[in-house]
């Protein structure tokens, strides 16, 4: 018996027409800073540019989505998915204060369909052009036997850049800045394994009309997750530090852009959660404490920004389309109210502490 690759169920072809699919909406994020198109063995970018920067530090983030790819698959919905990798990854990087140069994609399947890996990608490239990343490259990797044949996981990475001098983080935040809120477009995606377990828990369907959603189970959970970039670099200079929400919930993530000794004291009755959380926490029967340490209860990104910047801050968000509002304000050396909720110590780094106090509105 005669074997070649196709007989062990990786399709070449398959793969060169998803390719061909997916090339011109690659090509559309594409600015002359990339000097190679798609079929390249690296990609290629030119930063001429950076020479202009007194001292460009380059920033690098990588992430997937996890999960809630079960949920497209579920759906079959898969060009949405593509959206939740490029803001995991991009707005990690301007957490710093980077602008997004470029980014990469991989995408590993039990079998490639074309039209299926097209539309993941597809999506990708909407928002990486929405965030001004080129998507410079990327692999779809074919895995028969180790995959179901409609089973896949995506991937991502990119480069930013940020002069030294505007570094955001920690050493800039002080006494008295105030914590801004920029809202969430709902769970984004982290704590999906949590919400798949509330759903199959309570047998709901993703066909579901859902009163509180005006839309099914599946659509609300699908709903992309916000693209920060471009409003978070349009407020430099005047923030000293952004917090992008994802796993771990609003003050894990908030605690690590805090210096050693500082405490931001944040009011929960300033956070009024969305729909789909209360929805989730009253069908699964989740504790307070639990949901916040997993979702981001409708806050999706912090600013932490020098008091007489925090109107100029709101403004800028509600401008470009999102609310935002103050939720807290750090005190450097300062106490805990009592019965306040502390956090600390996340992720393992040395870092200030974040005190939620008061009940969700």
């Amino acid at each position: 018996m005669s074997l070649n690759y196709a007989a062990a169920g990786v399709d070449t072809a398959a793969g060169d027409h998803a390719v061909e699919l997916m090339k011109s909406a690659v090509a559309a994020t594409h600015t002359p800073a990339v000097l190679t198109g798609a079929g390249g063995f690296a990609g290629m970018y030119d930063a001429s540019a950076l020479l202009a920067m007194k001292r460009p530090v380059l920033a690098t983030s990588t992430d997937g989505v996890g999960t809630k790819i079960r949920i497209a698959q579920a759906m079959g919905v898969h060009h949405t998915i593509g959206q939740d990798l490029v803001a995991m990854v991009v707005d990690d990087l301007v957490v710093s204060g980077a602008t997004p140069l470029f980014m990469t994609d991989y995408i590993a399947c039990g079998k490639v369909v074309p039209q299926r890996i097209a539309d993941i990608v597809r999506g990708i490239a909407e928002a990486c052009a929405a965030t001004g990343t080129a998507l410079v490259g990327g692999e779809t990797a074919e895995h028969p036997g180790v995959m179901d044949p409609d089973d896949y996981d995506v991937a991502g990475a990119a480069t930013g850049v940020v002069d030294a001098e505007a570094i955001l983080g920690p050493h800039l935040v002080a006494d008295g800045d105030r914590v801004v809120a920029l809202a969430s477009s709902g769970l984004h995606s982290n704590g999906y394994s949590l919400v798949r377990r509330i759903v199959e828990v309570a047998g709901w369907s993703l066909e579901r009309d859902v009163p509180e959603f005006g839309r099914t189970l599946g659509e609300e959970l699908l709903e992309p997750t916000r693209l920060y970039t471009r409003l978070c670099l349009s407020m430099l200079p005047g923030v000293h530090a952004f917090a992008h929400v994802t796993g771990g919930g609003l003050a894990a993530n908030l605690a690590r852009v805090l210096p050693e000794g500082a405490l931001a004291v944040v009011d929960r009755r300033e956070i009024a959660p969305p729909p789909v959380f209360r929805v989730l926490r009253e069908l699964g029967d989740v504790t307070w404490d639990d949901l916040e340490g997993t979702f981001n209860l409708g806050v999706g990104m912090l600013a932490v920004v020098p008091a007489d910047a925090e109107a100029r801050i709101i403004g800028a968000a509600r401008d470009a389309g999102v609310e935002a509002w103050t939720i807290g304000e750090v005190r450097v050396g300062g106490q805990a109210p009592a019965g306040a909720t502390v956090v600390s110590g996340t992720k393992g780094i040395a870092a200030g502490a974040v005190a939620l106090g008061g009940t969700y509105s």
